[in-house]
C-alpha cells in the first residue's frame, strides 16, 4: 500500500470508496446473468485493446518508474514496477488465452438423486465482488481484472501509489474495451485514494465486498488479515527453501538451486534459503557457492557454509526469516532431513519448499512432514505458479487452508450453491402425485 502523495488533493468529482463498491455490487449482479460466451467476447476485446495502442500505458509506466527511481526505490521495486511492450503483449496473450478456458461458472461440481426423487446439484457460482490490495506490480491489475471477468466477478483494484499512473492507464483501457460488450463497465474499477485511509475503508465494506485478496509483502498481508471486516484470502510471503539431501544428485541440485534463486529473484516463489545435508556439503557447497557468486548472489551462511567460500557473509538470526526478493540467500548445513524440516518449520512461511533427493523414502517423509501450500521434489520452487501448473493466470498463491490453497486460478474465484430440483416435494412427505 502506498503512502500519501505530497501535494495531492482529492478532486470534487472523485468517487468515494463506498461509491465504487456500490457500483461494483450492481455490476456483479449483472455479470451473474451473462453467458460464458459474452464474458469471453469481453476478454477478447480487452486483449485487443492492450495490444492495439500501448503507447499511453507505457508512457504512464515510464512516469511511475522515473518517480520511483527519483524516490530512491530499490532495484526489486523497480523490477516489479516496470512494464515493457513485451510484457504488455504477454498480458494480452494471457487474457486471450483465458477466453479459451472452460467457463468456471455453472459447473455441476457434484449431483445426486435422493431416494425420494429430489435432485441435488452443487453448482459453481461467482464470489461476487473481489477486492485486490497489492503493491507495485501493474501486471496484477490486468491478471486480476481478467480472472474476475472470466469468473463473473466484479474487480475492485487497489494498487500502490508507486504504480498509480500505470494502473490508471490500464484500468481506463480495460473499461474502454468493455464499453461495447455485454459486460458492465463497472465490473472493473480502481479504488480511489492514495493513502491508507482508502484501504481501511475498503476493508470495512462487509456486505458490499465479498472477499479481499492482499498480494504483497508481509506487513501488507498481516495488516489486511488483522484489520479487515471483509473475509480475506491470505496470500503468503515466500520464504522458500531448497534442501539438498544426502541422497541428492548434486548436478540436479545445482541446476535447481540456480534456477530457484536467480531466474527471477524478485518473485515470491524464488528460493530464499539453502539447506545442505552435512554428508554432501563438502562436495556440493564449493561448486554451488562459486556459481552463486558468479551470478552476483550474496550468501548469508552459518559457520560451516562460510568455510567453503570467502564471499559468504555471516548469517544473522534475521536472515533465516528473510524474504530477500533479491540476489541474496541464506544457507546452512544440517545433520539430517529431520533437522532440515525443523528449520523450515521454524522459518518457512507455508508457501513453497523443495527437496532434492534420489531417495523415495526421503521424498515421502519431506512431503508428509511439511504443512505448506506447494512441495517440489527434484524441481525448482519457481514452478509454484498458476501458468506452470496448468491453471493459467493466477490471482496469487494462497497459504491459508480454507477455500483456496496454492496458486489461485479460476476455480478459486468461485464458490458453490446447492440447487434442489423437485416435483412438489415437501419434507416429511412424498412427492406430489404425477398427473
Amino acid at each position: 500500500m502506498g503512502g500519501p502523495v505530497p501535494g495531492s488533493a482529492t478532486a470534487p468529482d472523485t468517487p468515494s470508496v463506498r461509491g465504487v463498491a456500490v457500483a461494483a455490487r450492481a455490476a456483479a449482479r449483472q455479470l451473474a446473468l451473462t453467458t460464458g460466451a459474452e464474458r469471453n467476447a469481453a476478454l477478447v476485446a480487452v486483449a485487443r485493446m492492450l495490444s492495439l495502442d500501448p503507447a499511453g500505458i507505457l508512457a504512464a509506466n515510464e512516469r511511475d518508474v522515473t518517480e520511483a527511481r527519483a524516490a530512491g526505490r530499490s532495484g526489486t521495486v523497480l523490477d516489479r514496477l516496470r512494464l515493457t511492450r513485451e510484457q504488455l503483449d504477454g498480458l494480452a496473450r494471457t487474457v486471450r488465452a483465458l477466453a479459451d478456458e472452460p467457463d468456471p461458472v455453472g459447473e455441476v461440481v457434484s449431483g445426486s438423486v435422493m431416494p425420494n426423487g429430489l435432485e441435488v446439484r452443487r453448482v459453481s457460482v461467482p464470489l461476487g465482488v473481489v477486492g485486490m490490495i497489492y503493491e507495485g506490480r501493474p501486471n496484477v491489475t490486468v491478471d486480476a481484472a481478467a480472472l474476475c471477468l472470466k469468473s463473473a466477478n466484479s474487480a475492485l483494484l487497489r494498487g500502490s501509489s508507486t504504480a498509480r499512473h500505470t494502473n490508471a492507464a490500464l484500468v481506463a483501457a480495460l473499461r474502454e474495451a468493455l464499453a461495447d460488450t455485454a459486460v458492465p463497465v463497472d465490473a472493473v474499477q480502481l479504488v480511489p485514494g492514495v493513502t491508507h485511509d482508502s484501504v481501511r475503508e475498503l476493508m470495512s465494506l462487509r456486505g458490499l465486498v465479498d472477499v479481499l485478496v492482499p498480494r504483497g509483502g508481509a506487513e501488507l498481508i498481516r495488516t489486511t488479515v488483522r484489520e479487515s471486516a471483509v473475509p480475506v484470502i491470505e496470500t503468503g510471503v515466500g520464504n522458500c527453501h531448497v534442501y539438498v539431501d544426502q541422497h541428492a544428485d548434486l548436478d540436479k541440485a545445482l541446476a535447481i538451486l540456480l534456477n530457484a534463486k536467480t531466474q527471477r529473484p524478485s518473485v515470491c516463489n524464488a528460493a530464499e534459503s539453502l539447506l545442505v545435508h552435512e554428508s554432501v556439503a563438502a562436495d556440493f557447497l564449493p561448486r554451488a557457492l562459486k556459481e552463486l557468486a558468479g551470478r552476483g548472489v550474496l550468501v548469508h551462511g552459518d559457520e560451516q557454509v562460510r568455510a567453503f567460500h570467502e564471499t559468504v557473509v555471516p548469517a544473522t538470526a534475521d536472515d533465516w526469516d528473510c524474504e530477500y526478493l533479491a540476489l541474496e540467500l541464506s544457507a546452512a548445513v544440517v545433520g539430517s532431513l529431520d533437522e532440515a524440516v525443523d528449520h523450515i518449520r521454524r522459518h518457512g512461511t507455508g508457501h513453497t519448499e523443495a527437496v532434492v533427493t534420489e531417495s523415495q523414502a526421503a521424498a515421502r517423509r519431506f512431503v508428509a512432514a511439511l504443512d505448506t501450500a506447494v512441495v517440489a521434489v527434484n524441481a525448482s520452487t519457481r514452478f509454484a505458479d498458476g501458468g506452470e501448473l496448468g491453471l493459467g493466470a493466477e490471482l496469487g498463491i494462497s497459504t491459508q487452508k480454507l477455500h483456496a490453497r496454492g496458486p489461485m486460478g479460476l476455480a478459486a474465484l468461485t464458490t458453490t450453491k446447492y440447487v434442489l430440483v423437485g416435483d412438489g416435494h415437501i419434507r416429511g412427505g412424498a412427492a406430489a402425485p404425477l398427473p
